[in-house]
């Protein structure tokens, strides 16, 4: 979780900080401390704690890249990382977007937490759909991540045999750990407590384009309302069309600004069917936190094209 880019990286902290105290005003715990797992902090295998810290680290790493000087042409972001996504492309204010994350991953971890989960799976949306008629319901495609790369979300037991049933055809696929039921019918009933907690945030227009994964487009950014941040839990993530329209815009170098990359190799697949050499790459890589991690992955960015795209 970059901890010791605290220690390395001024900017870094620095923006850290700023992205902590934003987080503070809304909980009672410190982001810092989480990251460092000191004494008393909460700890990372809950929702409520976890998301803002990644939301935390996601907006720390964009500045990192920026200052080092790869400013991104356009941001695009998956799920929660769509928060991250639109405070770089500046729709969002630091404390609009940790109001964001923080009341609605606090209501996520009230009502949510073990009532369902997600699964990741190595097929395309299109050839997972035919298995969900099986469940009546319980099951939906929660995102179109690439080529050979989809998530389905819903009630635990019907997700957990799926998952088994597609192991027995040699299809990989996993429950993701510690998951919530986002991105499909389990959202619907905290509608209304959700828009309510995120009355007050006041969208603006984009200083960098920002590419919805919810309708795949670019977006102006004063769309980005409490009604755009349900459907953002509800509905699926298109992070493979929104990659489509990036490319067909010009994107060509595309940059992972998170802890691991988990987006990497779908950003690569979307790619490839259309003959388009991209560059991609990741920022830091689990148990690899460090700045030499961030200098080898800015030399990986900054050798190629100065068309560049960012993924939160």
């Amino acid at each position: 979780m970059a901890a010791e880019l605290l220690d390395s990286s001024p900017v870094f902290h620095a923006r850290l900080r700023e992205c902590a105290s934003a987080v503070a005003r809304y909980v009672g715990w410190d982001v810092e401390d989480v990251l460092r797992r000191r004494p008393n902090a909460p700890t990372l295998d809950r929702v409520e704690v976890v998301q803002p810290a990644l939301w935390s680290v996601h907006v720390s790493l964009a500045a990192l890249w920026m200052d080092s000087g790869l400013v991104p042409r356009a941001v695009i972001g998956q799920s929660q990382g769509e928060i991250a996504a639109a405070c770089v492309s500046g729709a969002l204010t630091l404390d609009d977007a940790a109001r964001i994350i923080t009341l609605r991953s606090e209501l996520f971890a009230q009502t949510l937490v073990g009532t369902g989960g997600i699964a990741s799976i190595r097929l395309s949306a299109k050839d997972i759909e035919p298995f969900l008629s099986a469940y009546d319901g319980r099951l939906e495609i929660a995102g179109d991540i690439g080529p050979q790369t989809a998530t389905v979300a819903g009630d635990l037991v019907p997700l957990e045999h799926m998952v088994t049933v597609l192991n027995g055809r040699g299809v990989q696929a996993t429950v993701i750990p510690a998951s919530i039921p986002s991105h499909c019918f389990a959202i619907e009933p905290l509608h209304d407590r959700l828009i309510d907690a995120l009355a007050a945030i006041r969208p603006r227009p984009t200083q960098i384009p920002m590419y919805s994964t919810v309708t795949a487009a670019v977006i102006d950014g004063r769309e980005l309302s409490a009604e755009y941040w349900y459907d953002n839990a509800r509905q699926p993530v298109l992070f493979q069309p929104a990659m489509r329209n990036l490319l067909s815009h010009g994107a060509r170098v595309f940059v992972e600004s998170s802890a691991h990359p988990v987006l990497t190799s779908a950003m690569t697949a979307t790619a490839q069917p259309a003959g388009i050499p991209v560059v991609v790459t990741g920022t830091l890589r689990r148990g690899h936190g460090d700045y030499a991690q961030f200098l080898t992955s800015l030399a990986q960015a900054t050798a190629s094209t100065p068309q560049a795209a960012s993924a939160a």
